[in-house]
């Protein structure tokens, strides 16, 4: 079991700043649709953008460990976040526009899916070790 957590320490890290992201991301997006303030898609896109500059900051420093072309990195990850927030949104657009799902229980359900995708392009282009 150890064996395993030492080899997946990364994607793991980034699952833990991830969920600290997602909170924030939820949270907000909660609060904009109970307040009413606004609509559940644009509510997604400002909670989905905290929730992505927070982790950005927390995988840059404490699990990529980088501090070289911060500025093209996070351009990076924003894109990648962008990626991500189109298949969240387009996600929600099916699960509640379409079939009439619970709308935070769908949101739920996209953050699953995004997670995965965004670790991966993640991994390979936004935090890549400069050579």
């Amino acid at each position: 079991m150890k064996k395993i957590l030492l080899q997946n320490k990364q994607f793991l890290l980034y699952c833990v700043i991830g969920a600290s992201g997602v909170t924030l991301d939820f949270g907000i997006y909660s609060l904009l649709v109970k307040t009413r303030l606004l609509d559940y898609q644009a509510a997604n896109a400002v909670g989905y953008s905290s929730g992505t500059l927070l982790s950005f900051i927390l995988n840059a420093r404490y699990n990529f460990r980088v501090t070289d072309k911060i500025l093209l990195r996070l351009i990076s990850f924003f894109s990648i976040a962008f990626l991500g927030w189109l298949v969240s949104a387009g996600l929600l657009l099916l699960l509640i526009g379409r079939f009439g799902f619970d709308k935070y229980l769908s949101k739920f359900a996209t953050l699953i899916v995004v997670v995965l995708l965004q670790y991966n392009l993640n991994r390979l282009l936004s935090f890549r070790k400069a050579s």
